[in-house]
């Protein structure tokens, strides 16, 4: 259920400092810390010697050294001293990983090194642009299966029945989305116009009428999905229209990029960016907090989700509709995961 050649991210680049952070990706424990230099460094969490978490050790220099019998170890995962003993097998490494810093991030590549491409980074140019504001949240740890984000965010129907204070809306069920796949993207669309606009919306722009709304998803295997949304004053938005001119208006996306630890939880790195109000305190606080809290909502749906997977194993389900964009996304994931299995794959782009 893992597509190893893909950039994951590891940490926030704020949370990668001289102390050494542990934490499991694909079901393969890493450590992780800056040398002295900044460089973000990533090898194996396993001493070779008796397989003591490196994470229990200590940092001396750029090097690091076990807590159990002193092998230290250097940031390519080789066994650089044994105490005692001048002679250092050629065994005694372990795995290191290609790490990438962007967009505030540490991206690391779990799969073959010499494929790790950092052309194939997900593009977040809104986390850079001089025109929108970037918000990001603490990573959260969720006991949930990675793809469940993805299944999520592509139904945005579950907005009307799990957000109903925040961002839900009942004419999010009436209106039938445009699905389409198309170069390795699953894309779910859909205008909503003429509608009291949600709670959290109608404060964020002011609105003191109805409004026309959009509400789009993009998912790009492995994992990363970008909600794109907003609204302006009914009878400005459609499909081509120039929003530029709205007077009122609410633009925003919100990108999840799960990273799985193992099969049933994930470290969940969830982000957004719009382009509005961007001094103003208030507007920030509803994203650092208000949006957070949207998606808390979502938390608890999915745990629980999990829970019952988990227990009940192979259970009988059916699917709806609503289902055609998730289930798109899954099938995707599963013919690279395939592929990559096969010895023909390509990694994710």
């Amino acid at each position: 259920m893992f597509l190893r050649n893909a950039w994951y991210v590891a940490a926030w680049d704020r949370e990668v400092t001289r102390n050494l952070l542990a934490r499991t990706f694909l079901n393969e424990p890493v450590v992780l810390w800056r040398k002295q230099d900044g460089t973000a460094v990533a090898i194996e969490d396993r001493c070779c010697h008796r397989h003591l978490p490196l994470s229990m050790g200590a940092l001396i220099g750029d090097d690091l050294r076990c807590g159990y019998h002193g092998l230290k170890y250097d940031s390519t995962g080789a066994c650089v001293e044994i105490p005692g003993q001048p002679h250092i097998p050629s065994r005694a490494r372990v795995k290191s990983y290609p790490l990438i810093e962007r967009y505030g991030k540490v991206w690391i590549w779990m799969g073959e090194p010499a494929a790790a491409d950092p052309a194939k980074l997900p593009d977040l140019w809104w986390c850079e642009h001089p025109n929108w504001t970037f918000t990001r949240p603490d990573m959260v740890q969720l006991k949930a299966d990675y793809r469940l984000i993805a299944d999520n965010v592509l139904d945005a129907t579950h907005l009307t029945y799990v957000h109903t204070s925040s961002i839900g809306a009942e004419s999010l069920v009436e209106i039938e989305p445009v699905t389409t796949q198309q170069d390795g993207v699953v894309r779910v669309a859909r205008w909503i116009y003429n509608r009291p606009p949600p709670p959290a919306y109608k404060k964020a722009g002011n609105f003191d009428g109805n409004c026309d709304r959009w509400a789009a998803v993009e998912f790009r295997a492995p994992n990363f999905s970008v909600n794109f949304a907003g609204c302006v004053d009914a009878g400005m938005g459609g499909p081509g229209k120039d929003l530029s001119r709205c007077n009122r208006k609410v633009e925003l996306v919100a990108i999840s990029l799960p990273t799985p630890e193992t099969e049933v939880s994930q470290h969940y790195f969830f982000s957004f960016a719009r382009a509005f109000g961007h001094d103003d305190p208030d507007v920030e606080q509803f994203f650092s907090q208000g949006m957070v809290d949207v998606f808390r909502e979502d938390f608890v749906i999915l745990e629980a989700q999990q829970r019952r997977m988990t227990q009940m194993p192979g259970a009988p389900q059916i699917d709806i509709k609503t289902d055609n964009g998730p289930n798109l996304a899954r099938r995707m994931l599963a013919r690279l995961i395939e592929a990559e299995r096969a010895g023909g794959g390509v990694a994710a782009k």
